[in-house]
């Protein structure tokens, strides 16, 4: 998975694969190797989301100290 890919793109490519998948004209192969791609983007949107709490909560600390 490259860095800088957005939470949005992906989001869309989660879709794509899906879409994929859900169609059911790829082999397994095709189907384990876009599961693994998968797997990864949601760990990525994971790590996206988890910085973005974690600023929101030192926003959050830093308004209730002033």
């Amino acid at each position: 998975m490259a860095k800088g890919v957005t939470l949005e793109q992906s989001f869309e490519r989660l879709d794509e694969i899906l879409e994929v998948m859900e169609n059911g004209n790829t082999s397994l192969d095709e189907n384990f190797q876009m599961y693994k791609e998968g797997m990864k983007l949601i760990q990525n949107c994971n790590q996206q989301l988890d910085k973005v709490e974690k600023q929101i909560v030192i926003i959050n600390d830093q308004g209730e100290e002033e």
